[in-house]
């Protein structure tokens, strides 16, 4: 009995402890929660610099999608290759070039040239059609140049000229032009020449000798059209400069913001949401601003051509916005997670009991950590933050990450911390997986020391 008054006083006891651990974190709790009144000066630092970073955050995306098509060729191609394949900038092009052939195939002043004793033969040739026979070549034309405009040679030929002509549209949009693509006034445009000499070839050989002897004929397809065109090209030259800079310096202001903070893990969250936040407001700009920019095009352009230029535009900057939103809510939601609040905390209990209740049943099967256990547990911080600086890593270096990339790295991230949670053991934990086969054993030597002794505790 008295051996056992030692380990009732231990339970005694662990009430008494656990009320002044409770009492030491509400103390502790306190204690911070009059920090922020003891350095204002800190806090007012604080609040400048995150919200100069998610002010700059949308200038920076669009800083980088800007530097994007003035500076990479390739992307430039892939972000107007889809343009060749889509049918309301096909109609556009085909009536552009129609047009511009049947201005020079005037087909009444060419029947008034034919002999009074012929015309009855030429109105029974051309199937007695007579004054419709202009828009029956019009027609005619229009088909053969839809052909065109719908086959790989067309697209090939978008491709390549805007592989080309890259340098061109960034001469454009910075103030000078020159190329296939040229300033015109409010205008960027795309000379059509060599589509109408494919067109011509076509006609020929479709039984149309006159269209052979039309003379180079250039028209243009507006790329982009707005009054204000010579202010975008200086504010499109003055983010070209900017380029990845104005990105690195708000990711700067942002990332002091929170360290100047005496909450950070509270300035990390309001700084993550700000930025995604800012991010959305670009993307609601660039909706507003589409329907503004339609409007003022003028009544001959082709608004679903419009439509899909701007759409195919900013195609790559809408996918930057998006993989922004998500990037700052998945920085928000992972800072308040491994904070102190209640349901933080319960989140946490559910996912560590998850995985333990896993480790166990593992542990009934055999299947053992070794010594990778204890290892894991001991460098479990550093290894966590290793796994953390990877998932940053990947998501600098990714080329042009998606919405999705982020999903998909902070899945990755996940998964990777469950397995850090999942291997680490503490060899000390009388609650861990092992507990009752360890225990089992300990009670087996025991029992065992105790038949050798003999009941008076002497072999």
């Amino acid at each position: 009995m008295a051996q056992e008054q030692p380990s009732g006083r231990k339970d005694q006891e662990q009430p008494s402890e656990r009320e002044d651990w409770d009492a030491l974190q509400a103390r502790v709790a306190a204690l911070e929660g009059r920090r922020p009144r003891r350095h204002p000066g800190r806090a007012v630092v604080a609040f400048v610099l995150v919200v100069l970073g998610c002010l700059l955050a949308p200038l920076g995306v669009v800083a980088a999608w800007t530097a994007d098509l003035a500076n990479d060729t390739d992307r430039y191609v892939a972000t107007v290759a889809p343009l060749a394949r889509d049918p309301a900038v096909q109609d556009a092009v085909a009536n552009r070039v129609t047009g511009a052939l049947m201005d020079r195939l005037d087909i009444p002043k060419l029947l008034d040239k034919v002999a009074p004793k012929d015309r009855p033969l030429v109105d029974k040739a051309i199937g007695g059609i007579g004054s419709s026979l202009q828009g029956a070549v019009s027609s005619f034309v229009n088909d053969k140049t839809r052909e065109i405009v719908a086959s790989d040679w067309f697209a090939t030929f978008w491709t390549n000229a805007n592989r080309q002509i890259h340098t061109s549209v960034d001469k454009a949009l910075t103030g000078s032009g020159g190329g296939a693509v040229q300033l015109q006034g409010d205008k960027v445009q795309i000379d059509l020449a060599p589509v109408i000499e494919q067109v011509k070839k076509r006609l020929v050989d479709a039984g149309l000798g006159l269209a052979g002897k039309i003379p180079v004929v250039h028209t243009s397809f507006t790329v982009l059209q707005a009054e204000e065109v010579g202010k975008l090209k200086t504010y499109f030259r003055l983010l070209e400069l900017a380029g990845l800079w104005v990105p690195v310096i708000a990711a700067v202001l942002l990332i002091a913001g929170v360290l100047t903070a005496v909450r950070r893990r509270r300035a990390l969250v309001a700084a993550a949401l700000g930025f995604a936040f800012t991010a959305l407001l670009l993307g609601l700009g660039l909706t507003v601003f589409r329907v503004i920019y339609l409007d003022a095009l003028p009544a001959d352009v082709s608004q679903p051509a419009a439509e899909a230029v701007y759409d195919t535009l900013t195609r790559f900057l809408r996918t930057a916005v998006r993989a922004v939103i998500t990037l700052g809510v998945v920085v928000a939601l992972a800072a308040w997670l491994s904070g102190p609040g209640r349901y933080a905390r319960g989140a946490r209990q559910l996912w560590h009991t998850g995985i333990l209740a896993v480790r166990g049943q593992a542990d009934r099967y055999g299947m053992r950590t070794g010594l990778v256990g204890p290892f894991v547990h001991r460098y479990r911080r550093w290894i966590e933050w290793l796994l953390v600086a990877g998932a940053v890593v990947a998501y600098v270096l990714w080329d042009h990450p998606t919405g999705w990339v982020v999903v998909g790295l902070a899945l990755a991230l996940l998964f990777a911390l469950a397995v850090v949670d999942f291997l680490a053991e503490d060899p000390e934990d009388p609650e861990g997986p092992g507990a009752e086969e360890r225990g089992a054993g300990e009670r087996g030597a025991e029992g065992a020391g105790a038949a050798v002794s003999g009941p008076s505790g002497r072999p």
